[in-house]
């Protein structure tokens, strides 16, 4: 029927009827079809899709529900983009003209706005791997798709592609995530991940001892992630993370006013920034109203090498000096003509060149196809020429993402070229015909297995190839500093591959103007002498700073603990360094061993001088009365004790340890030794005056008095011989005293035998005492058991009280205690027992007669 109809109204209706029929097949799936006419367009047997932000803002939703929603057209036209665009149409351009690359087959594009946002580029993705509403161009549905810019949009369309096998191959989505092959088997990159860029600034933390550092993000998977990349990169090495604040465009004034708030709070000085340049922008110019200006940015890829941040001569104050991580650059040979020849008449009614040459040149182009309002410029004549002009479309000098574009172009072809066993021309096979298999073979996913595979080597003689779907780590390290015209400008002053950063720290321009290097911390460094103390319930980089304890040092700076010196060393005044002990003993030298080597002398000759007071009247009676034999022994005992302690004066060694000891022991034993026999043979003497009694005196005779004397000490000699052959007295360095002095002293081996050496004098002076005690009311002049119990007492007195000052006493003290007991004792002894005979003697030698003596023996019974 439809034909007959046809043929019956003639050749006209024939036309009507098929315009009709164009108009049904054109017919868009959506009422937005103001976006298809945004970007470029250019039919081909095969055809490469690109999503590119050439506007960064959508206009104001209308939230009156009177109609039906739809995307409105979006605002903010950047000139950046649109030479990424180019870049793609020159690629295409050069590999139709290739005769290697894809022989026989001409490449297409179909490049469409993205507006930065994720509606309007899954929009585009869907309608160009559909052919849907730009059918009426006749360009055919594409087969690869170059874009997203930003990484949250390259995972959704990942995730909506990834079931069709579409390739998606991104020039700016850095996110680490999309290094997952499993998840985004579709997703291709020809930018490093953020591992990398995350890792090049802990690398610059880690140099320039950056240890509390705050960071802003924008609101997406690109901020948030790359900042947690970030901690992971610096995990263990005493760098924290300040504060981290989130930018989204939908509240960016709210999230800049409260991020503003926050680094002004702050005292990190280092701040990382993760945003694009629109959005940093905004903060920069909040912190330029609140005049903080002492901060140093580290910046991102997206905005390191942004032009339009660099033309702001109003936030020089803020962006000088900033240090960012770049996309590396590289040339593209030929581009800067290409670009220079764009013109309206090579893309007739084309929006985005509408908006470029009003922005150039100030002046409208006539267009008849709907677009964004003309801003009441005039008309532009036509004669209008890019040559000469210097904008950022038009900026050739830092090719970075635009040379990232333009290897995803080819890329793309190479894979294609694989994929259809394109053969091409050759000198040596001039007859073979230049071709490749038919479009309609293309099967997208094994399009995906070639494009995996890809490898070749660009037109910079550089090897090309896709890592877990991305490309070898390769950065620019940038720093804004003055040019000579006044303005700034990205100066190059490090590089990174892999995990190498190199740096010229000398070529780095700090912000602020200063000339050195900012200071980021929580807490200042530990200087020597003290360690870190971490504050309760903050960062680890957040601490106290606490001297080292006694004999413990730190000689750097920064230390987490103070080392302990070694036992012969310890710490100086500043806890900085390991000094040598100084020895200390109780020396001849000093006020103390000088004074009690003096009253030892002292003793010795006021003994002697006694001795020979006694030898000297050895036949007056008194003398004679008071066993004369055993008091000049009594006195040499006396006279040994007194030389006795003088052993203890001086280094101590092997062997005055041993001879202090047992000379101590014996000589004491000695002494007591003669004033129990002389007590003895008083008792005796005058127990035998009383009846039946006479023969008691026998026993007690000279020479028994002498065998007592010589077995009592014996006892003693034997307990000595054991303690030193067993466990004898040896040197000793004592550290735990006192901490910077080393005590040398006399350790005294096994303590039991010196408590029996000490309890044997003991004994023998409890001894003395009872007896000197029961005797004491006995005529005076005749016996001295009076002054032999004072002695006792003195003595027992003297030693107990040595007991707990000797343990008390610290180093060479202890010695002087057992010197100055030795030497009290002997005093006691010496002038208690001597001193009343001496001065009847002296002093009194009329009462120094038999009478005298007999005469008192009387009057006591």
């Amino acid at each position: 029927m439809i034909v007959l109809a046809l043929w019956t109204f003639g050749e006209g209706m024939i036309e009507v009827l098929e315009v009709k029929m164009w108009q049904e097949r054109c017919r868009s799936w959506d009422t937005a079809t103001h976006l298809d006419n945004v970007g470029l367009f250019q039919n081909g047997d095969v055809v490469i899709g690109g999503l590119i932000n050439f506007h960064n803002l959508p206009t104001a939703q209308d939230l009156t529900f009177t109609s039906l929603p739809d995307l409105k057209p979006c605002v903010n036209f950047q000139g950046g983009p649109l030479r990424w665009a180019q870049a793609i149409v020159f690629a295409v351009e050069e590999i139709n003209q290739d005769p290697f690359l894809l022989p026989g087959l001409r490449l297409g594009y179909q490049i469409m706005d993205s507006c930065s946002r994720h509606p309007f580029s899954l929009r585009g993705a869907l309608a160009m791997i559909s052919g849907g509403n730009r059918s009426c161009d006749k360009t055919g549905p594409v087969r690869i798709i170059i874009g997203e810019g930003s990484s949250t949009q390259s995972i959704i369309l990942s995730r909506t592609l990834s079931p069709l096998h579409v390739p998606v191959i991104s020039y700016q989505a850095t996110c680490s995530c999309l290094s997952n092959r499993r998840e985004y088997p579709n997703f291709f990159r020809t930018i490093p991940s953020d591992v990398y860029q995350a890792r090049a600034m802990a690398h610059l933390a880690k140099l320039f001892g950056w240890t509390w550092v705050g960071a802003v993000g924008a609101d997406n998977d690109y901020g948030r992630l790359a900042v947690q990349v970030f901690l992971e990169e610096t995990q263990g090495s005493n760098i924290c993370l300040a504060f981290f604040e989130t930018l989204l465009r939908e509240r960016l004034a709210q999230d800049v006013a409260r991020a503003a708030s926050t680094i002004e709070g702050s005292l990190a000085r280092v701040i990382l920034v993760f945003a694009w340049h629109g959005d940093v922008e905004q903060l920069l110019l909040e912190l330029l109203r609140r005049n903080i200006t002492d901060r140093q940015f580290l910046a991102s890829e997206a905005w390191s090498t942004s032009t339009s941040l660099l033309s702001k001569p109003h936030l020089y104050t803020l962006t000088r000096g900033i240090l960012g991580v770049a996309i590396r650059s590289a040339p593209i040979p030929r581009f800067k003509e290409h670009l220079t020849q764009v013109h309206p008449s090579r893309y007739p009614g084309n929006v985005l060149l509408k908006e470029l040459w009003e922005e150039t040149f100030g002046c409208s182009l006539a267009l008849n196809t709907s677009g964004p309002p003309t801003n009441n410029l005039p008309l532009c004549n036509g004669s209008e020429s890019l040559e000469g002009i210097q904008n950022t479309f038009t900026d050739t000098s830092n090719l970075r993402v635009t040379y990232n574009v333009y290897l995803a172009v080819y890329s793309a072809a190479h894979a294609f070229h694989s994929l259809l066993n394109c053969t091409a021309q050759t000198s040596s096979s001039s007859n073979k015909t230049s071709h490749c298999s038919t479009t309609q073979e293309i099967n997208l996913a094994q399009l995906l297995e070639h494009l995996n595979k890809v490898q070749f080597t660009t037109k910079l003689g550089e090897s090309f190839y896709f890592q877990e779907g991305g490309i070898p780590a390769v950065y620019d390290l940038v720093n804004w500093q003055d040019a000579l015209d006044g303005t700034l400008r990205c100066v190059t002053v490090g590089r990174m591959e892999g995990s190498t950063l190199t740096i010229s720290e000398s070529a780095v321009v700090w912000t602020a103007s200063a000339n050195r290097v900012p200071v980021s911390v929580c807490s200042e460094e530990c200087p020597p002498g003290t360690r870190k103390a971490t504050k309760k319930g903050q960062a680890v980089c957040c601490f106290d700073c606490l001297p080292c304890a006694e004999g413990e040092i730190s000689n750097s700076t920064g230390s987490t603990k103070c080392d302990t010196c070694p036992p012969e060393f310890w710490s100086n005044s500043f806890r900085t360094a390991c000094v040598p002990r100084d020895i200390e003993f109780l020396s001849f030298t000093d006020t103390m061993g000088i004074t009690l080597t003096t009253v030892a002398v002292s003793g010795v000759v006021t003994t002697v001088a006694v001795a020979v007071v006694f030898l000297y009247n050895r036949q007056t009676p008194i003398v004679k009365a008071n066993n004369s034999e055993l008091s000049f022994m009594l006195l040499l005992s006396i006279k040994f004790c007194f030389l006795c302690s003088l052993v203890f004066v001086g280094r101590p060694s092997l062997w005055s340890c041993r001879v202090q000891q047992a000379a101590f022991g014996i000589t004491f034993v000695l002494c007591l030794s003669c004033i129990l026999v002389k007590t003895i043979v008083v008792l005796a003497v005058f127990c035998s005056a009383k009846p039946g009694s006479t023969a008691l005196m026998k026993w007690f005779g000279p020479r028994q008095q002498r065998g007592s004397v010589f077995l009592f000490t014996c006892i003693q000699v034997i307990i000595c011989a054991i303690w030193l052959s067993l466990s004898p007295p040896s040197p000793h360095h004592n550290s735990g005293l006192q901490g910077s002095k080393v005590i040398l002293e006399c350790e005294v081996g096994s303590v039991v035998g010196f408590a029996l050496v000490l309890g044997y004098i003991g004994l023998l002076a409890a001894i003395c005492l009872l007896l000197a005690f029961f005797a004491r009311k006995l005529p005076d002049n005749f016996n001295e058991a009076k002054f032999i119990t004072f002695s006792m007492l003195i003595f027992c007195a003297v030693w107990i009280a040595f007991v707990p000052a000797y343990v008390s006493s610290p180093g060479k003290y202890s010695v002087a205690v057992e010197i100055f007991a030795i030497l009290a004792s002997s005093y006691g002894l010496l002038v208690c027992i001597f001193a009343p005979k001496c001065y009847i003697i002296l002093v009194r030698p009329e009462n120094n007669t038999k009478k005298f003596i007999m005469g008192e023996r009387l009057r006591g019974q």
